[in-house]
């Protein structure tokens, strides 16, 4: 079989959606007809689900990079609590703490810490909130 001729065919088919689509059955679907939708058996598998998280921490760990001039100067923790809070908040959402984010820069870690605490983000989602915003300290 040659597979480069049946993906070409497939996606002339199926077309290609880079998000969650419903198809013409009703079914959750993605990619070029993927079927996701648990009501049919649709989903992705273990491998799948880390493809794609390892590819999510590598966007927003460069999108922190180019972003934030004192990243590279952080330590692994540091930078792994900014990378999670992007992953949770979206890269802007992050760049909008803009106190927390100055002390960082500033190398002001234990107030940067208690700054992230006075957030909304830490009133919604508090345990995580906790947990990393611990992290900022190093």
């Amino acid at each position: 079989m040659d597979k480069a001729k049946l993906r070409a065919q497939l996606i002339r088919h199926e077309g290609v959606v880079n998000h969650a689509y419903t198809c013409p059955a009703g079914f959750l679907t993605i990619g070029a007809g993927r079927l996701i939708d648990e009501r049919r058996g649709g989903g992705l598998s273990d491998d799948e689900v880390m493809y794609l998280l390892d590819n999510d921490i590598d966007k927003f760990t460069h999108a922190l990079q180019s972003q934030l001039d004192f990243f590279h100067d952080l330590n692994a923790t540091q930078q792994q609590a900014l990378v999670n809070m992007a992953f949770q908040l979206g890269v802007n959402g992050l760049l909008s703490f803009k106190n927390t984010l100055g002390l960082m820069r500033s190398g002001r870690y234990a107030q940067a810490h208690a700054e992230a605490l006075k957030s909304r983000w830490a009133k919604q989602t508090p345990n995580r909130a906790a947990e990393v915003a611990k992290m900022l300290e190093g």
